[in-house]
Order: C-alpha cells, then structure tokens, then sequence
C-alpha cells in the first residue's frame, strides 16, 4: 500500500490540507446541525410559551360555553385547539426535565389569569401505513415560487414533532392545544451542495498554486546541484527568498566555490608537474641522443616514453574542462573519420552517416575522449568496429570489439583512475588506467554519457551518447 502515499513533500502537504479541510467542513456541519437542533428546540419552546400566554389570556375571563366558541373557531389545523373537561395528555408525569421546567414557567406566569396546572408533552409524527403521496400542485407548471416552498413546507410541518399542552383554569375546564415544532432542514442539500464542493476546490486550487510558488526556488536548487555536478563553473545560485531557501542556497554556493578550489588547485598541480617534467625529460632525451645505439639506450628511450606518456596521461586526467569558453558546434562525423581513417583496424559495421550529425563541445578534449574509446578497443580485441547513429535529441557512437570483454562486478569499476582489468604492469598491455576515466568525464561535461556492456557473441560494446546542437542551446 505505500505506493498509494505520495512521495515528494509538495504532495504530503497538499493531502494534509485535503484531510484538514474535509475534517474541518464535517466538524463544522456537526456543529452547525447540533445548533441548529438546540436553536429549534429554543424556538418551539418560545412559540409554545406565547401561544399558551395568548390563548389564557383571551378565553380566562369567558364563561365555559363561550371558550369552546372560542376554541372551535381558532383552530385550524394543524394547530389543532378544545376545550374540554379532561386534560389530552393524561397522565402527570412530564417526560424529561425541560418538559416539567416548562410546565413551571407556564403556570407561573400564568397563574394571576386563573391556571391552576399545566401540561406539555412532545410526540413523534405517526407514519401512515400506505405510500406516501406528494402534494398534488407541486407538480404543475403553474406553481410560482413562493407557493412551491410554501407547500413543502407545509408538507414538512406534517413530518415533524408536535408539541401538546394542556392548561387547567380555575373551574375545572382544560384547553388543549397542538403545535407543530419548526422542521429541521438537513445542512447539505442540492442547493448547497454545489456551494461547498465550489469553496473547497478553490481552498485546494489556491493550496496547488501557493505550494508550486513556495517550492519553486527548492526546484530551481535541485536543477542547480545537478547542474554543479555538470559544470563547477556554473553560475552560482541568488541567496534571495525565504530564509530557509537562502540558508541552502548559501550552503549549495559555498560548497561549489570549495568544490571548484579543489579542482583548480589539481589543475594548477598536474600544470605544475607536467611543466616541471618537460624540461629534465627533454634534457635525459638530449642526452640519450648522443649515446651510440646500444640495448641499453632502447631500453632508456622506452622508459623515457612510458614518463612521458604518464605525464601526459595525469594531465589530461585533471584538467578534462581545460578550455575554456562558448561550445563549439561540432561535426562529429567529421570527427570520427579524422580520428580513424587510414586506420586498418577501425571498420564501420554500417554504411558511412550523412553529414550533419553536430555536437557542441570543444574539439581537443572530445577528439581525446573518441581516441581513447578507440584505442582501447584495438588494444583489447584487435579490431574496432564502430557504428554512428543518432535519434531525436542524441547522437549514439557505438565500438564493438573482438576482446574478453569486462567482468559484471569491473563495469563500474573500470571507470575509476588507475583501475585496469588486465593485473599487469605492462603499459603496453595494460595501460594508465585512466582511458575510460577521462572519456567518461568529457563526455559528461559536455551532457553525453559512457556506458560498457559485454556482447552476447563475446567482446565489449562501448557506447557514447553526446546531445544533439539544438538540445544544448543553453549549455555553456
């Protein structure tokens, strides 16, 4: 079931505000029926109490006879009203306590006017025992309006709770009276319904809107540490906002100018030594020169090489990005054919692209990246063969060669420096160790990827995927 939880903060915020708001709006229409409940029970009490002042008041002072006149010509039903020499409620027990307080608040205001006791009970509707027929002109097209909530209403009161009172004067005599209690509309209705669902969409359209805007600088923070990794020499994030946005944008910023210190001081180290070395190499090699040809010599100038090689190796290894400026749009094509025509081991398994296949890069540290993902494939299997393809948005170089391939556990690990699968020592079997570390590198500084995968007929498949020009407008 965790897959039906939402998995980003926006998401969890935003289902805590539904739930808070469906808790609140159920909440609140309890509390509001519980009110309404209590208001009508108030109300019915109120309207009992003044008919029963208004009644006693009119008949105390008429004789017998006169008050069934009275009474017979006042009552209309539903509010039914008698006169008569037994009480309509019989017995003398109220049923709750605001019954028999009510009961007390009308026999003493009433007293002065001749009662002597008073009753009230509140009775259930009866249902009738035959289907319910609904009011006949609520189904003409001449009904207005107002007679059509009139009607309904009137329908209403016959449902509801009936209040019944009986009041003793001084000779004996009982009025009797009927009062239906005040229907209780329900709280969401057809009317209304469309009113609360309106108010509660637009509380969670105005949260979507107010959570994309407060989460749009930890995007915009996401987008830049990705970019970080891409390029240390990305602009660097506006410490403006909120001041928990500018407390990670302040970290993110200085962790870059660290990130970027560090890489400089490598740079400016490799430079160092490589500079530093050429100059006794070239003497040694001088010197060399001027030994008569012997072993010993050959053996010297081949060490010599194998320093130099390295010096060149660890160089191109700490500075991938060494040039610097705009990208250049790149024939990569172009690129290829240079790196291996003339080649007697580099075959094309499929006929020769059209032009047109461009990349922005810089031409020396990608022209390196591909001569080395060459290289190796010649070293390794004797032959390389390559395929230039490209799809939509990249373009995809694939090597394929005849060699043992790379063991699953070594596929990431041949990426890191100095790492070699062949456990030699043998520069001329088993290379630096850095080949595939440094075409991994500019391949990534450049938006593309390198990636190895053993083939099912043996050998290694390495494929370099560099962006299309029209996808790297912004890159630079």
């Amino acid at each position: 079931m965790k897959w039906l939880l939402p998995r980003s903060l926006p998401a969890w915020v935003l289902l805590i505000v539904i739930a808070g708001l469906l808790a609140i709006q159920v909440l609140t229409l309890s509390i509001v029926a519980r009110e309404r409940v209590a208001s009508n029970n108030i109300l019915d009490l109120f309207r009992l109490n003044d008919r029963a002042q208004s009644l006693v008041k009119l008949m105390y002072a008429a004789t017998p006879d006169d008050r069934k006149k009275v009474a017979a010509g006042l009552s209309v039903p539903p509010y039914v009203l008698t006169m008569s020499d037994t009480p309509a409620i019989t017995t003398t027990i109220p049923d709750d306590d605001e019954m028999a307080e009510m009961e007390d608040i009308i026999v003493g205001r009433l007293t002065k006017y001749g009662v002597q006791e008073a009753r009230v009970r509140r009775e259930s509707p009866v249902q009738p025992d035959g289907p319910a027929h609904p009011h006949k002109p609520l189904d003409r097209d001449d009904v207005g309006s107002i007679e059509r909530e009139l009607l309904n209403l009137a329908a209403d009161f016959t449902k509801s709770d009936t209040l019944i009172a009986s009041i003793q004067f001084n000779d004996g005599q009982w009025l009797n009276f009927i009062m239906p209690s005040t229907p209780l509309s329900p709280v969401l209705t057809i009317q209304n319904l469309p009113l609360f669902a309106s108010a509660a969409a637009a509380v969670v359209l105005l949260s979507i809107w107010l959570l994309r805007r407060l989460t749009a600088p930890y995007r915009t923070l996401e987008s830049a540490v990705e970019r970080i990794g891409e390029d240390l020499k990305s602009q660097p994030l506006p410490e403006e906002g909120s001041s928990e946005y500018k407390s990670a944008a302040r970290a993110v910023n200085t962790m870059q100018a660290k990130l970027r210190e560090y890489v400089e001081d490598r740079e400016l180290l490799a430079a160092a030594l490589a500079h530093d070395l050429r100059t006794p190499l070239t003497r040694i090699r001088l010197r060399l020169e001027l030994l008569r040809k012997s072993p010993l010599k050959a053996a010297l100038m081949n060490n010599l090489a194998d320093i130099e090689a390295i010096s060149s190796s660890v160089l191109d290894f700490a500075t991938p990005n060494g040039h610097e400026g705009e990208l250049e749009r790149i024939d990569f094509w172009s690129l290829v054919d240079s790196i291996t025509d003339d080649n007697p081991n580099v075959v094309f398994d499929q006929p020769k692209p059209a032009r047109g296949l461009v990349c922005l890069g810089h031409i020396v540290p990608l022209r390196r990246c591909v001569t080395n993902l060459v290289e190796n494939a010649i070293k390794y299997g004797g032959t390389a063969r390559l395929g230039l393809s490209q799809t939509d948005s990249n373009i995809v170089l694939t090597i394929d060669d005849d060699g043992p391939g790379i063991p699953a556990d070594h596929m990431d690990k041949v990426f890191r420096p100095f790492t070699r699968v062949e456990g030699s020592r043998n520069r001329q079997t088993g290379g630096f160790g850095l080949g595939l570390t440094i075409a991994r590198n500019t391949a990534r500084s450049f938006g593309g990827e390198v990636t190895l995968r053993n083939r099912p007929e043996g050998g290694l498949r390495v494929t370099l995927t560099l962006p299309r020009a029209r996808d790297l407008q912004a890159v630079g």
